[in-house]
């Protein structure tokens, strides 16, 4: 088994409470999300409190988009932490924590995402980074929430 951790950072001119509200209400993912327009015929089921521990976004898709979970396991004013499980194309679990850390230039975002590699994952893992893999998507990901968050800021 081979461990990972996927880190990105942004500054952006907003305050927390909209980096906050954009990334703790699963609905406001279809505005930013770097995977967003994988399938124009995802499937999105919403449940549980938005934006609190146990709100819960599933998707179904395509190959491209596969399918997976995402669950809030806790938030603060200046963090989300939420729990990403992938069924298809392949079987995973990460822990992932938006950071969000007032600055003089408005807000810096970061980005983690950690878990385990185990299977035919570990072995693709030794080969291709999961950094390599996964770090354009949040590079992507962050510039389009930069983006909203400032031009509704």
């Amino acid at each position: 088994m081979a461990g990972y951790t996927v880190t990105r950072s942004v500054t952006v001119d907003a305050p927390v409470s909209r980096l906050h509200e954009l990334v703790a209400d699963f609905h406001h993912w279809t505005s930013w999300s770097p995977w967003e327009g994988l399938d124009p015929d995802l499937q999105r089921t919403y449940s549980g409190p938005d934006g609190q521990p146990g709100a819960r976004y599933e998707w179904s898709g395509n190959r491209r988009a596969g399918r997976g979970s995402m669950e809030i396991t806790a938030t603060s004013e200046q963090s989300v932490d939420l729990t990403v499980e992938f069924l298809k194309p392949f079987k995973s679990t990460s822990r992932t924590r938006f950071l969000l850390a007032p600055t003089a230039g408005g807000t810096e975002v970061t980005w983690e995402m950690s878990g385990e590699q185990t299977g035919a994952m570990a072995i693709f893992g030794k080969v291709v980074k999961m950094d390599r893999l996964i770090g354009p998507d949040f590079e992507k990901g962050l510039a389009r929430l930069k983006a909203v968050a400032e031009e509704s800021a």
